[in-house]
């Protein structure tokens, strides 16, 4: 027994006859027979009856079948992964932000990151201590003078700038 045999007994039992299967499969509907006929002998029990029209699976057929289902589907699922694999990034980012910068600031980047990398899922703290980094925070954002020194950290330079006008309007406390 074989992934092609198993696959050859689903096509069987899924249209109901040989002819169909046969089509299906793009083999002659006796090559199919034969097929059938050689997985039959090698398991040692029937696994379909036949008739003149239809093809009835037996209840051991019928197990078979659903072990069969389970098999090509997994194929199906390692085939997708692997051609699927390397072409999107993928995975988990833990990412914290202070509060009032993450919501005013980063949300429009954060929307344009999830649209332009849909298979990354973004874990976003929004937090304003900048002593509580966690093993799940990957990325910490956080307006400072000056980082402790334990931490890896780079000046965010480039992006988006605010003049005078520009705070105004948003309504932001006024630093004193």
């Amino acid at each position: 027994m074989d992934l092609a045999s198993l696959t050859l007994l689903v096509e069987i039992v899924d249209t109901g006859n040989l002819s169909q299967a046969a089509r299906n499969l793009k083999m002659t509907r006796a090559n199919v027979s034969y097929h059938l006929n050689q997985l039959e002998t090698s398991v040692g029990v029937q696994l379909v009856r036949r008739t003149t029209r239809r093809v009835e699976p037996t209840e051991v057929g019928l197990r078979l079948v659903e072990h069969g289902r389970n098999i090509k589907n997994e194929v199906l699922a390692a085939r997708e992964t692997i051609t699927t694999l390397g072409q999107s990034l993928q995975g988990r980012v833990g990412l914290s932000v202070p509060s009032g910068y993450g919501q005013m600031v980063m949300s429009d980047w954060l929307i344009e990151f999830k649209r332009l990398y849909p298979g990354i899922v973004l874990d976003v703290l929004f937090e304003n201590r900048a002593d509580n980094l966690r093993d799940e925070v990957d990325i910490a954002i956080r307006v400072m003078p000056e980082p402790p020194p334990a931490l890896v950290a780079r000046e965010r330079t480039g992006g988006p700038r605010a003049g005078p006008g520009a705070l105004s309007r948003l309504r932001l406390p006024r630093l004193r």
